[in-house]
């Protein structure tokens, strides 16, 4: 499978974790894109801890001959072929930008290949789900969301307001993601995307990778059937073609009874007990994120 999101890498840097091949392959991982995710107790050092973030990351490839360097599809099907995993960088928190699109660039070729615009709170490209305002996008935040489209940028809708989500859909030139969202049709918690949002992020080619986050699942009571309903749910709101997993692992709480090996089971419970094909439950284990990745990255 390819998982679009975790948030390993604050751990690595703070608490000295291991991002382990070893394990990854375990869970059945074979591609991962881990987040630099710019908690607000940086304040004003969000570039600083982006790169010192990035580093980090980039120490943990050179320390394991298994994990491989993904900036296009092309890297992830090389790891697959030779039994390796994939890592792609992704940025949570255009916080990190410091109102400079030089900033984006340099992100970028550093290896950045999404950008989450926002986390829950403002920063100058938008408001934050969890911001009362609600703003949409800012004169800056429209310029982020070209200039990430001319270079081969996901832009990435999770835990980006209302407004700014719509903002984001009518600008963008590309297909955009969702890399950790859920349907809150399912679950209310405002974190969620609706009906209407999933509809045309897959109409303009987008992708939503479901997450295993308690809180987005069930309101904190979910257990671990509660994620097979709601990739079932997306998938008849959308389409096959558009859901795919999105973990928040290291980022969130799962549900009470999940742990991380039992995203194995998922193509299984897909298959015995809604019908899914051996061709569908890859298109949402990997396929669509590949897809995509190509689309847009290339």
């Amino acid at each position: 499978m390819i998982d679009f999101h975790c948030d390993t890498l604050t751990k690595v840097l703070n608490e000295r974790k291991r991002i382990s091949s070893h394990d990854l392959a375990n869970w059945g991982i074979r591609g991962q894109v881990f987040a630099v995710f710019m908690d607000p107790v940086y304040r004003k050092n969000f570039s600083v801890k982006a790169m010192e973030m990035i580093e980090a990351f980039y120490s943990e490839i050179e320390a394991d001959e298994n994990l491989l360097l993904a900036k296009s599809c092309e890297d992830f099907v090389k790891a697959m072929e030779d039994d390796k995993v994939a890592c792609m960088l992704s940025i949570e928190g255009g916080e990190a930008l410091e109102g400079s699109l030089s900033l984006l660039r340099i992100y970028y070729r550093l290896g950045v290949r999404a950008l989450t615009l926002t986390w829950n709170g403002r920063n100058e490209i938008a408001d934050g789900i969890g911001e009362e305002a609600g703003g949409g996008l800012t004169r800056f935040g429209k310029s982020v969301v070209k200039e990430m489209n001319r270079l081969g940028m996901l832009v990435d809708v999770s835990h980006l307001s209302v407004k700014g989500f719509w903002d984001v859909l009518e600008i963008s030139s590309t297909p955009v993601i969702a890399s950790h969202s859920n349907c809150k049709a399912l679950c209310s918690h405002k974190r969620n995307l609706s009906d209407d949002q999933m509809k045309v992020l897959a109409q303009c080619g987008g992708v939503m990778g479901i997450t295993y986050a308690d809180l987005f699942l069930n309101e904190g009571k979910a257990q671990f059937e509660d994620v097979i309903k709601h990739i079932d749910y997306a998938v008849n709101c959308i389409g096959i073609d558009h859901v795919a997993l999105g973990s928040d692992y290291d980022g969130c709480s799962f549900p009470e009874d999940m742990d991380i090996e039992d995203i194995k089971k998922i193509p299984t419970l897909l298959k015995e007990r809604f019908g899914y094909s051996d061709e569908d439950v890859d298109k949402i284990m990997y396929k669509n994120w590949l897809r995509i990745i190509k689309d847009v990255v290339g």
